[in-house]
């Protein structure tokens, strides 16, 4: 399924942001990966972290899940015997950074003693801090030989489930090394410009006048070149900008392409939280064609989401809490059984394409979490496809790397619907750096999130 913070408008922090002591913050990443380890996605394992100490303690986790695999390969070496889960979470939170200290800068010898400080300051771990006192003064002293006795392991080399790597090798056998790579990375910051209220020229020129230093990439992409708090983005308050990556932001403009300037458009959005796809079709009007947009979303809570940044950015749509599957419970509603000339079906997925903002997800997924949202997304395209006006088109999108998500789906839905036609798309993005196959310049500066598209005409009879 989409993470409750997605590609479409939600922030990671920068590394580098840390505030409190590090004790403090090892504190709460470790307490993070335990909550993720017992399946809470990351967005609400720092729940209980205070505001001041968040953004750090997210900084140390999400490096921590980026080098999991190797930390937890050097504990099974430190210690056989898996310790109790809190202070193994600990070990594992303080093995990740000292194995892979390039972007985390603390000595080791300190980074030792905030761990044992960490320990001793929580009831749960404090029988246990002479033992994380020992394994990490042994890796301290047994460094280069540890890291090379684990080199081998695919998990510990690429920081996956060994399930996921194979389905890669699999999938992808000339791309699975850069495609694991660059989910180990951290993504750029990604906005996307409202072509209402600004130029990419102008609005480069306002991040200039405050030295926020980013690469254009149109033809409504920003990619920054360092990390801010979207309250510091010129204009953001206003709607002049949202956060979107590179590849979400192809969504809105491949489904409208192709319409007549100044069509008449009744456009839907199914799954539409958080509402950046909504909000770029929306932008589109008035560009490409004036259109009315239905977005629809499950979640009531998540609609109220939806909501929030249309009117943050001034826009308007007609928003549902229903389910996409169930056309029977809401069409009726929305527009009195009138087909659609264009639907967005952004589904539910595995998000095994934005690792990269969301690296929990490798964690938390299993393989047989594949074929059963493979069935979510067969329905949903079941259900509306019928909804759509002959002549008109459904963009079919997942942010997902695995096939049975894309080409495959795609593939029995046009073998089964004798009336639908694959338009143009780009199928397989992947997360990696950007080439010519994803149809993106040779110059986009981070690459992009893994994503798919297929666009489909219904033929008229």
């Amino acid at each position: 399924m989409k993470p409750s913070a997605t590609t479409d408008s939600d922030q990671t922090p920068a590394a580098g942001t840390r505030s409190g002591s590090l004790s403090a913050l090892l504190q709460l990443a470790a307490s993070g990966l335990l909550q993720i380890r017992k399946g809470r996605s990351g967005a609400v394992a720092l729940d209980g972290a205070a505001p001041g100490l968040r953004p750090g303690a997210q900084a140390l986790l999400y490096h921590v899940l980026r080098h999991l695999g190797l930390a937890e390969a050097l504990r099974s070496r430190l210690a056989p015997r898996t310790p109790p889960p809190a202070a193994d979470a600990l070990l594992c939170t303080a093995l990740a950074l000292a194995a892979a200290p390039e972007d985390m800068p603390y000595e080791g010898f300190t980074l030792v003693n905030q761990a044992v400080e960490a320990a001793k300051g929580d009831a749960a771990t404090r029988k246990q801090a002479a033992f994380i006192n020992a394994c990490m003064r042994r890796f301290l002293r047994e460094r280069d030989a540890l890291l090379a006795a684990v080199a081998a392991d695919p998990i510990a080399r690429w920081n996956h489930p060994r399930w996921w790597i194979a389905r890669m090798q699999k999938e992808w056998p000339d791309d699975w090394q850069s495609v694991l790579a660059a989910n180990n990375s951290q993504a750029p910051m990604v906005l996307r410009i409202n072509g209402q209220k600004t130029t990419l020229a102008q609005y480069m020129k306002a991040l200039e006048a405050i030295n926020i230093r980013a690469n254009e990439q149109p033809p409504h992409g920003v990619v920054l070149e360092r990390a801010v708090a979207v309250h510091h983005l010129p204009g953001f308050a206003e709607g002049v900008v949202s956060v979107q990556d590179l590849s979400a932001q192809r969504a809105a403009p491949l489904l409208l392409a192709g319409f007549p300037p100044g069509a008449q458009l009744r456009v839907l959005d199914a799954c539409a939280a958080p509402g950046g796809k909504t909000a770029h079709l929306l932008e589109c009007a008035g560009t490409s064609a004036q259109i009315r947009v239905t977005a629809l979303d499950i979640d009531p809570v998540r609609c109220k989401r939806i909501e929030q940044n249309l009117s943050r950015i001034g826009l308007q749509a007609q928003v549902l809490a229903h389910d996409a599957a169930k056309p029977q419970d809401w069409w009726q509603q929305c527009c009195a059984g009138e087909p659609f000339d264009a639907i967005l079906l952004d589904a539910p997925c595995t998000a095994s394409g934005i690792v990269r903002r969301h690296p929990d997800v490798r964690w938390l997924r299993r393989e047989s979490d594949i074929g059963q949202l493979a069935q979510v997304q067969a329905r949903l395209l079941a259900a509306l496809w019928p909804l759509v006006k002959p002549g008109g088109r459904l963009l079919y999108c997942t942010c997902s790397v695995f096939r049975p998500e894309g080409d495959d789906q795609i593939k029995l839905f046009l073998a089964h619907n004798s009336d639908a036609r694959l338009l143009p798309s780009p199928g397989h993005i992947l997360p990696a750096a950007a080439d010519s196959r994803n149809g993106l310049p040779d110059n986009v500066h981070g690459g992009q999130d893994g994503f798919y598209f297929a666009l489909l005409q219904k033929m008229e009879r």
